[in-house]
């Protein structure tokens, strides 16, 4: 198995000279700015990523939702990528197991006429060398495109994992493979279970990036990812994208939050965030959350501390996520 691999690296390795070459330029400016290529309705304010030196909107689309997910709704998902990058999106997450669906390839046929002017980040959930390309040539190829922006090691639930991962053959060999290579330019871990797996994962490995849980409920968590993973991030500079934003709307039960606007704006003004990804389930939503974006300004240290308050009694329902591994 790991004699065909190697073989195929060397394949991949060709086709991907392109996008390393194209982007040899562009990584040499701090920061680096990838621009629109269609008119927007507004300008969505950015935020550099980190140490990786990008500028990208603080709003970004999560994929793991219909329809973008659904095999059985792809013109409604094309209808729907098409919108994201019509309003300015540049940073599209999606990942390769089965909980994304049909995510990639409905990107794949969408996002490779943007390829220079979009953000494009995926993720692998297996912790081995073999399995982690085995991913990884499969989101290629599903995505239609030679390389990546960024590539994540997915959903890190337990100290075991990264022992896995960090093994002689584990996911991290074909990290270091694959960015020597040139198919990915940045490298990320994700995680919404335990913070504490997360900061010793930044502690090993100098991550560009993290994607984590972050919302107006998830800070009165006795382990909050707020308190815990994002201090460690922002001392080390990589860059944060928080999700679970809204809880899958259940902030917006009666007495909670009143609406995206709290949401979005109380994880995009803790410190050390520099963006977010949201679903949407249709081109009304999207369009609604990206006014919210566009409108954006950094909450006040009154404004976070009402938004806290509201939300202290009901950080167990809206933690819910915590227990998925």
């Amino acid at each position: 198995m790991s004699h065909n691999i190697n073989r195929r690296h060397f394949m991949l390795a060709g086709a991907a000279a392109a996008g390393s070459i194209a982007f040899s330029a562009t990584q040499k400016q701090q920061p680096t700015s990838i621009a629109a290529s269609q008119p927007t309705l507004g300008t969505m304010p950015e935020r550099i990523l980190g140490k990786t030196g990008v500028s990208l909107p603080v709003f970004g689309l999560g994929t793991a939702y219909k329809p973008i997910k659904d095999p059985q709704q792809e013109a409604e998902a094309i209808e729907l990528i098409e919108k994201a990058i019509a309003l300015g999106i540049r940073y599209f997450d999606t990942a390769a197991n089965s909980d994304y669906g049909s995510s990639e390839d409905h990107l794949g046929k969408v996002l490779p006429a943007y390829r220079d002017n979009i953000f494009l980040a995926t993720k692998s959930d297996a912790r081995d060398r073999d399995g982690a390309w085995r991913d990884l040539e499969k989101s290629l190829k599903r995505l239609n495109t030679d390389y990546l922006d960024l590539w994540q090691m997915h959903h890190v639930s337990f100290m075991k994992t990264l022992d896995e991962m960090f093994a002689a053959n584990g996911a991290m060999t074909a990290i270091a493979e694959a960015k020597e290579q040139g198919i990915i330019r940045y490298t990320g871990i994700t995680g919404h279970h335990e913070p504490d797996v997360i900061a010793e994962g930044l502690r090993r490995y100098p991550f560009d990036t993290t994607l984590i849980s972050l919302n107006a409920a998830e800070v009165h968590h006795p382990r909050s990812f707020a308190d815990i993973a994002l201090p460690v991030a922002k001392q080390q500079n990589v860059g944060v994208i928080a999700m679970k934003v809204p809880a899958y709307g259940r902030l917006f039960k009666p007495g909670l939050l009143e609406g995206m606007e709290q949401a979005m704006g109380y994880a995009l003004s803790l410190s050390g965030v520099h963006c977010c990804i949201i679903s949407a389930d249709s081109v009304a939503q999207l369009e609604s959350n990206v006014r919210v974006a566009q409108n954006f300004q950094p909450l006040s240290a009154e404004q976070m501390a009402a938004i806290e308050q509201r939300t202290a009694g009901a950080w167990e329902d809206n933690t819910f996520f915590r227990a998925w591994t």
